[in-house]
């Protein structure tokens, strides 16, 4: 890809931050070069949900209709079984946007279409199997990325840390970060089922909360606990979580089959945090890698595609004309911060007024929270979780030049 360079800009990590930052620069002309450690996209967990704002960006690219030919099911509604009471939260439907539902769609599923429709730019190039184990310093700019195996590649413009809530600027101390706190951690597992239907669907019973999502011909499930109570649950034995199951769901089907075993358990340890700082000379932090969330709303993939845009928006324009990014970086985070902050502070209010209270037994009356009983009561107030968790705040709008 050149004899001073391999890249104009490198992105650590294959996730969708990472993905489809690559399309938009390599969209803009510019060479581009992802590097994703694994040798495909398949993940124990990854986050399924496409959101309203990310195929408005995918129409916005042409690709909106190729996309939705691809296997999905659909959710545009959120409802709240309480303690055997059916409550109506949510509604996507009435959302003024080429596709008003979320799109559930296996996460190594969209990455393939991400790689696929990238590759049809020449200067997108995608290695797989290549680790990013630090990042080259000469002299107060980062200029470049050494892999695991020893190789130094460099970038002639921009390296993007797209790699996750362990990303290197993380672990490495490149970068400050700030913890916000998470009380509360999730086990994630799937239960086959029959009919299908279009809800998010969340049950309270007692002190116990169960999310199932409805992913067509099986419930995706999250079962949420406090902090800490993983091993102390898993001590108890298999067959007393499916007890734990059947008590919050008990039309749930077939649990001794689906969950034969902790091997078909995965516990998801939630985090809330965010860099202070997105970026220093010659690096740029997006997606995870500059805030993890939490999965409360399931906003994560569509946030980092947020910042995936912007940062095409501000950036591709002049490193096409082959200019320095430097100047330009901390407008990315000045665009990005404040959605941000918002959407964590929304789910900071909602582990420590809801989920933590519940799960830990503080909770007990059997009454629905009065913002679920107003929900209920009047269908157009559903509009607005559902405009939120759809469209998000300050949604961005492709403006990155197509060379």
């Amino acid at each position: 890809m050149g004899s001073n360079a391999e890249a104009d800009i490198l992105i650590a990590g294959g996730g969708p931050a990472g993905m489809l930052a690559g399309l938009l620069f390599a969209r803009a002309g510019i060479r581009t070069l992802v590097l994703e450690k694994h040798a495909d996209f398949f993940r124990d967990f990854r986050g399924d949900t496409v959101h309203p704002s990310t195929m408005e960006i995918l129409d916005q690219l042409g690709l909106l209709q190729r996309f939705l030919e691809r296997p999905h099911h659909r959710l545009n509604s959120a409802e709240l079984i309480w303690n055997g009471r059916l409550m109506k939260l949510g509604d996507l439907s009435h959302l003024h946007t080429p596709a008003p539902f979320i799109a559930m769609m296996p996460q190594w599923d969209f990455l393939d279409f991400l790689r696929d429709e990238a590759e049809v730019y020449p200067g997108f190039n995608l290695r797989m199997e290549a680790q990013v184990a630090g990042f080259i310093d000469p002299g107060g700019r980062i200029t470049g990325v050494r892999l695991a195996s020893g190789e130094e590649l460099r970038a002639s413009r921009l390296v993007i840390a797209a790699d996750g809530r362990d990303s290197l600027v993380r672990s490495q101390n490149m970068l400050p970060l700030e913890s916000l706190g998470a009380p509360i951690d999730v086990f994630w597992f799937a239960v086959p089922k029959q009919a299908s239907g279009t809800s998010l669907r969340g049950v309270v019973d007692g002190s116990s909360l169960l999310v199932q999502i409805d992913r067509g011909d099986y419930w995706q499930c999250a079962y949420v606990i406090a902090k800490g109570m993983a091993e102390p649950i898993k001590a108890r034995g298999i067959e007393a979580f499916r007890q734990m199951v059947r008590s919050a769901a008990p039309d749930m089907p077939a649990l001794d089959a689906a969950l034969p075993d902790w091997d078909a358990v995965r516990l998801l340890s939630v985090s809330l945090d965010r860099l202070t700082s997105w970026h220093r000379p010659g690096l740029l932090a997006i997606g995870d890698a500059a805030h993890a969330m939490s999965p409360v709303g399931g906003v994560g993939i569509n946030l980092a595609i947020q910042d995936a845009v912007a940062a095409a928006n501000y950036l591709a324009a002049p490193i096409a004309a082959g200019r320095n990014p430097d100047y330009l970086l901390h407008k990315v985070q000045e665009r990005r911060l404040w959605p941000t902050q918002l959407v964590q502070r929304a789910q900071r209010a909602a582990h420590e007024g809801f989920l933590q209270p519940l799960v830990s037994g503080q909770i007990t009356t059997r009454q629905p929270p009065r913002l679920v009983r107003t929900l209920d009561r009047f269908p157009m107030l559903r509009r607005i979780p559902g405009r939120l968790i759809g469209l998000g705040i300050r949604r961005e709008r492709l403006t990155a030049p197509k060379a």
